[in-house]
């Protein structure tokens, strides 16, 4: 068994000394070359691939994790990210010609520059320790930013191995680990930032959200939600059943994007449930509790609070209900309840809690989960394609999937993020390169072009007015009923008679030109 290093708490006293000399390092332009953003990203690879088994241990003592759920999706993960990201960076982070500009606007050069933010603070989250801290902070090195990253210190043993990895392999100057608990974070968060970024829970995101305000400090909340599956009477309950068992066993159900409630029409819901049972046994032919593939309930916080949530509950236990709280077991179970005012539903479990509510037919189970939340993380719909496509323009979420549990957030290099209160901004793939780069639009006047600008200049005479309106408004292809004029109309509007002069005449000239040449 590898040794893991210890957890240790900062000192309070270190941290505003820590975080000034990352704003320090910024501002020296260190970050900003490419060449040096991708070396940190490759060192950052290798890091992973050293410490590899370091990972594997830490996941198993914090989560019960197992090593190719670890593997999966912590080390792999994350080591296809430093490699893909340091490949498509120079690709990123080019100017861009800016789309839609006017033709009297192209003299002036318009680009699209891409600028890092600054400092960024990066706060992880326990369910996943290591994916969802290095996912941002790879976004963050990729943009030619600096950062402070806080891992969460529910999950002790990667938040050690994560402070290892980034000491040895990144520049100390440039990335430093913050470790601690609520006090250190309040200390972070008094510190100057250029953006945050952090994924947790929605109460704690309230929190950040507010002291962010007093300096209007910019945002990423990766948050959670009462994220609604929906099963009609046109699905197959079998598909169902094993895709939404998977999405609720994965990491013992401690993923912020899997579903919290399914609604079922009534008459599959025998079917389901038969169906259910059979991809339990499947998966864990021992049960859940004897395979080397089922995780555990991050501390016994947690398992109260899930463990509470259950007892609470009106609703029957169809499938499952075994715990063990000295081992934080908890094993994935089923509860039919009748209210969405339910313990089981009004919460998000974020746990292997899967309550089920029968409903008559796609309109009820539609209101239903909008009532439950109205801007969830995920929405998972299982029916024909009339039917989850109506589950889409009638629901909102951060993200969906379609005949599947939470597939779309398996994807590394698609946007991942919330709407509403289940976050705000997204990142993966080019969206975490994007995430912490300002966007700065730049032009680049030349002086032979100050002849034609002098309409700019005062005095404002009536000249200047029409010359401005001829070379700036549009003209309308609608009547002022709102009617298409249709293309003819929309050509006059944007040529202008004398434009379209020309143009026909040149047609005229064409056809004329054709007919001579056949004779």
């Amino acid at each position: 068994m590898p040794e893991l290093p210890p957890f240790e708490h900062t000192a309070l006293d270190a941290i505003a000394p820590t975080c000034a000399k990352a704003r320090t390092t910024f501002l020296s332009h260190r970050t900003r070359p490419l060449e040096f953003r991708i070396q940190q990203l490759r060192k950052l690879y290798w890091a992973f691939k050293d410490n590899e088994a370091l990972i594997t241990e830490a996941c198993k003592r914090d989560l019960g994790k197992s090593s190719f759920e670890t593997y999966l999706v912590e080390i792999s993960w994350c080591m296809n990210d430093c490699i893909w990201m340091a490949n498509n960076l120079p690709r990123f982070a080019k100017d861009e010609k800016p789309r839609d500009i006017a033709f009297t606007n192209t003299f002036v050069g318009p680009r699209i520059r891409k600028d890092p933010l600054g400092t960024a603070l990066i706060i992880g989250a326990y369910n996943f320790p290591i994916q969802l801290t290095i996912g941002p902070l790879i976004g963050a090195i990729a943009a030619g930013c600096t950062a402070i990253v806080k891992p969460s210190e529910s999950a002790p043993n990667a938040a050690a191995i994560l402070q290892k990895m980034i000491g040895e392999a990144l520049d100390p100057s440039c990335y430093t680990v913050i470790q601690g608990a609520i006090p250190e974070t309040t200390a972070l968060l008094e510190q100057k930032w250029d953006t945050i970024f952090y994924t947790g829970s929605e109460p704690v995101a309230r929190i950040i959200a507010k002291k962010a305000a007093e300096t209007l400090t910019p945002l990423v909340l990766e948050l959670g939600g009462r994220n609604p599956a929906i099963i009609t009477k046109h699905a197959d309950p079998k598909l169902a059943a094993k895709r939404l068992l998977w999405a609720k066993t994965l990491n013992a159900g401690q993923v912020c994007v899997s579903q919290n409630c399914t609604f079922i029409d009534r008459e599959m819901v025998p079917a389901f449930l038969r169906e259910m049972k059979n991809a339990l046994a499947e998966f864990y032919p021992d049960g859940a509790r004897n395979s080397p593939d089922y995780g555990r309930i991050v501390n016994q916080k947690q398992f109260q609070r899930l463990k509470k949530m259950l007892d609470s509950s009106n609703g029957k236990i169809v499938v499952g209900g075994t715990m063990d709280e000295d081992h934080l077991f908890i094993e994935p179970t089923v509860v039919q309840v009748d209210s969405i005012e339910d313990s089981m539903v009004r919460d998000e479990s974020f746990g292997p809690l899967l309550p089920i509510i029968a409903v008559t037919d796609l309109d009820e189970a539609i209101k239903l989960a909008n009532e439950i939340h109205d801007t969830p993380l995920g929405t998972y719909a299982f029916g024909n394609k009339n039917e989850m496509e109506r589950v889409l323009n009638e629901t909102r979420s951060g993200g969906a999937s379609l005949n599947d549990g939470f597939f779309h957030a398996s994807i590394p290099t698609l946007a991942f993020g919330g709407v509403g209160s289940s976050g705000q901004g997204a990142y993966r793939g080019k969206a975490s390169f994007d995430v912490f780069t300002h966007r700065r639009s730049v032009t680049t006047t030349p002086a032979w072009l100050e002849s034609l600008m002098d309409v700019r200049y005062p005095p404002y005479t009536a000249k200047k007015m029409r010359k401005f309106a001829g070379m700036n408004d549009l003209k309308p292809n609608f009547d002022r009923q709102g009617r298409s004029l249709g293309w003819g109309s929309w050509v006059l509007g944007l040529l202008g008679l004398k434009s379209l002069a020309v143009v026909l005449a040149a047609i005229g000239i064409r056809q004329y030109l054709q007919r001579r040449a056949k004779m």
